[in-house]
């Protein structure tokens, strides 16, 4: 159990680790950050990898972490929107990731389902911003920042999440 806990603390911290890194591969050029979301990436294999709460728990601080430490992101509104976006996909690849029959495929459905949910709760976190500050965050601004901006992320995401999931269970280092 305690070698379990351990272990956990230890990816974790791997984790939040390379999601605080990883943004300067991109940082000179910050509309390519935005499209390739390298600070999602460990937060999404940390759900794999450490379960629920550590996903939630690195996602969360994340972004907050990265602007105490970098000054970036932006805290309000960009920096709080993600830390709840990237806590939902911690959380929600962990959980499905463990109640899920352990085939292919369900990496996927628990990758696809990580990134709707988390990008849901991105929106709603910026149109809850956007009403406290009286400002504007229309459906456009959502589908766009979700989405249409956000594809090369994705297809990142769907390609190198999986891949590395797959080996990491090959050598049975993934959550249970």
């Amino acid at each position: 159990m305690k070698n379990n806990l351990v272990r956990k603390l230890a990816f974790a911290a791997m984790c939040l680790a390379l999601a605080l890194v990883l943004p300067f591969l991109t940082g000179q050029i910050p509309q390519i950050g935005s499209m390739l979301s390298p600070m999602h990436l460990p937060v999404l294999l940390c759900g794999f990898l450490c379960g629920g709460l550590w996903g939630a728990l690195v996602g969360f601080i994340t972004p907050l972490l990265r602007f105490v430490l970098f000054g970036m992101p932006p805290i309000f509104p960009t920096g709080v929107a993600m830390a709840f976006e990237l806590c939902t996909y911690g959380l929600v690849c962990g959980l499905l990731y463990r109640a899920l029959p352990k085939k292919p495929i369900n990496v996927y459905v628990t990758l696809i389902c990580a990134m709707l949910a988390g990008r849901a709760v991105w929106g709603l976190a910026r149109f809850i911003i956007a009403g406290l500050t009286k400002t504007q965050f229309p459906l456009s601004a959502f589908l766009a920042g979700a989405f249409t901006l956000a594809v090369p992320g994705i297809i990142l995401q769907i390609i190198l999440v999986p891949l590395i999931v797959f080996a990491l269970e090959k050598a049975k280092l993934t959550e249970k």
